[in-house]
């Protein structure tokens, strides 16, 4: 989801990969062990707004929790309704689905702001 960033100086778009595996154990005999398997990818649109006041900081801050809080709602309304293709937990483990967030740079140079780079 994104903020507007009109007044806030010049912010970076960019999106977030999350992808969620199950393990599988391999069934060829050279290859042993387990391989992950992606069942689900989500794709997540990003702008990074930069504030040059703390007023704009403000507003920002505040349209960007409110974004937040509506965003992970329609994540949960959707995911909890589409749970058909969850592979079943075959592990006693805490994290029965490995993930992997990726980070794609599109533009402005966000995520180096962000210090991930």
């Amino acid at each position: 989801s994104s903020t507007n960033t009109a007044s806030g100086g010049s912010g970076g778009r960019g999106q977030l990969n999350v992808q969620f595996f199950e393990k599988k154990r391999r069934k060829a005999w050279l290859m042993r062990g387990d391989e992950e398997v992606c069942w689900e990818l989500w794709t997540l649109k990003v702008t990074v707004a930069e504030p040059r006041t703390e007023t704009e900081r403000a507003k920002v801050r505040k349209a960007m929790e409110q974004t937040l809080m509506t965003t992970v709602m329609k994540v949960i309304t959707f995911v909890n309704a589409h749970k058909d293709h969850i592979p079943p937990i075959t592990t006693q483990g805490s994290n029965p689905f490995p993930y992997q967030i990726n980070i794609n740079q599109k533009e402005g140079g966000w995520a180096t702001r962000m210090g991930i780079y």
